[in-house]
C-alpha cells in the first residue's frame, strides 16, 4: 500500500467497500445475545483506533492496516465466543484477498488483531493502538454503561452471575490493565481510575 495520496484515496474507496460487506455480515451473523461485542462495538473500535493513530502519528499505509484490523478484529464472534481472535484472523485470510490485500499486509493485519487477544501483547505500534481502542472504553464516561453491556453478555453464558461478582472481577481486571499508546496513558488512565476507585468503594 503506497504512501502517495493517489494510492491512499484508491485504498479509501477499497475500505469503504470492505468496511460494508463486513458491517452488513455481523449484522446478520452476531448472535443477539452479544450484546457488548456488537457492530456498535466495531463501529467504536474503529472510530477510537483511527482516533489514536492519528494522535500517534503514524503513516497512512499503518493507519489502512489498524482500520481494517479494527473493522475486522471481533468478526471471529460469528463463528465462535472462545478463541475469536483467531477466528477473526482466519476470516481476514478469507475475505481480504478479494480486496487485494497482499499476503505480508494480511501477516501483519493478523498481528495486529490478535494484540487485542487478552492479556494483551502487542507487538509493535499498530497492535498497541488497536488494543488500547478496543478497550477505550475503560478510560471514558461511558464505562457503566459500556460495562452493563458485557455484564448482560456474560449473564447469558452464566446465568449466576451476580452483580457483585462481576465488580469483583472488574476489579481485578482494571488493576492489571495498561494502556500502551501515550494518548491513552494521557488521556484515559485518570478517568480509568476514577472508575476503579468507585467500584472499590462500593464493595
Amino acid at each position: 500500500m503506497k504512501e502517495n495520496s493517489t494510492h491512499y484515496a484508491m485504498d479509501e474507496v477499497v475500505f469503504d467497500q470492505l468496511k460494508r460487506e463486513v458491517i452488513g455480515e455481523l449484522e446478520k451473523k452476531l448472535p443477539p445475545y452479544l450484546k457488548y461485542h456488537s457492530v456498535d462495538h466495531t463501529a467504536g473500535v474503529l472510530t477510537d483506533a483511527i482516533l489514536i493513530a492519528n494522535e500517534e502519528g503514524v503513516s497512512e499505509s499503518e493507519l489502512f492496516k489498524i482500520k481494517i484490523a479494527a473493522l475486522l478484529h471481533d468478526t471471529g464472534f460469528m463463528f465462535t465466543y472462545q478463541n475469536h481472535e483467531e477466528a477473526s484472523c482466519a476470516y481476514a485470510k478469507v475475505i481480504l484477498p478479494k480486496y487485494h490485500t497482499s499476503p505480508e499486509d494480511i501477516s501483519h493485519i493478523c498481528e495486529i488483531i490478535m494484540a487485542t487477544k487478552i492479556p494483551q501483547s502487542p507487538k509493535d505500534q499498530c497492535g498497541s493502538i488497536l488494543a488500547d481502542a478496543d478497550l477505550a472504553y475503560l478510560g471514558t464516561e461511558d464505562f457503566s454503561t459500556i460495562s452493563s453491556l458485557l455484564y448482560a453478555e456474560l449473564k447469558y453464558f452464566n446465568p449466576l452471575l451476580e452483580l457483585q461478582a462481576w465488580n469483583e472481577i472488574q476489579i481485578k481486571f482494571l488493576k492489571q490493565h495498561q494502556y500502551f499508546t501515550q494518548y491513552c496513558i494521557t488521556h484515559k488512565t485518570s478517568n480509568k481510575k476514577t472508575h476503579l476507585e468507585r467500584l472499590m468503594g462500593g464493595l
